[in-house]
Order: structure tokens, then C-alpha cells, then sequence
């Protein structure tokens, strides 16, 4: 059964190239209610962590290291549908395959550098939010 939360981050490209408040409209004109937000930055353990279940991949050390590179804005958010939803408004993961107008194909520079994380599961919605936020940091 689908949940109605899920997780995402604006990644430090995105934040460093001033996109937040571009990013926050987008997801808010997409009838998502933000439900808990933060900037904050990722050591390298803690994006290592996070990212665990691509340990074994040949783009996890890169990845580590840019997602710790500088602070990123990490956010829940509520709407029905949530997690699919989100992965429709953020568009694909390559940004020359995004959808004309998705989060990704206006804000990302690369399919490294793809401007913002969305759960791919309610599962996966559940532990992301849960890494980066304490229950009472969830209105």
C-alpha cells in the first residue's frame, strides 16, 4: 500500500547554483507539503551511509565525495501518491533523458550532478526520512 510520505534532497550542485527556492516552488506547485526541512551537509561517513546500498558500484566513491561536498537542503514531504509522484516531478535520473519541465531536466548538470535524491520506495521514503530527521522534526 502506497504511503503518502517521502524524502528528498537538493544536492550541493543544485544548492551551490542558488536553485533551493527554484526547487521548494516546484514541489510545492506540485501539491507536495513539506513536512520537515533542513540544510544541512553530509561527512563522508554519513553520505557513505546513506548511499550503502551502492557501496559495490563503480560510481560510490564519486558520488560519497560529492554528496559531501557542501550542504544540501533535506526535506520530507506528504501528498497522496507521494513517492511516485515526486519520482514523476523530479524527472529521470540522466537529465538528457528528464522530461521537459521535470526538477531534474531544469536544474541538473549531469546524471552525476542531477540536482535532487527522491525515494524510490515507500520502504526506502520510510528510512531515508528517518536517517536524516528525528520523528519530532516531522510536523
Amino acid at each position: 500500500m502506497a504511503t503518502n510520505r517521502t524524502f528528498t534532497m537538493i544536492k550541493p550542485g543544485a544548492v551551490k547554483n542558488g536553485h533551493i527556492g527554484a526547487i521548494l516552488a516546484h514541489i510545492n506547485k506540485g501539491g507536495f507539503k513539506i513536512v520537515a526541512l533542513k540544510l544541512t551537509q553530509l561527512s563522508k561517513q554519513k553520505a557513505g551511509e546513506f548511499y550503502a546500498v551502492h557501496k559495490e558500484r563503480p560510481f560510490y566513491g564519486e558520488l560519497v565525495d560529492f554528496m559531501s561536498s557542501g550542504p544540501i537542503v533535506a526535506a520530507v514531504l506528504e501528498k497522496d501518491n507521494a513517492v511516485e509522484d515526486f519520482r514523476t516531478l523530479i524527472g529521470a535520473t540522466n537529465p538528457s533523458d528528464a522530461a521537459e519541465g521535470t526538477i531534474r531536466a531544469l536544474y541538473a548538470t549531469s546524471i552525476g550532478e542531477n540536482a535532487v535524491h527522491g525515494s524510490d520506495s515507500d520502504e526506502n521514503a520510510d528510512i531515508e526520512s528517518n536517517f536524516h530527521f528525528a520523528a519530532t522534526e516531522m510536523c
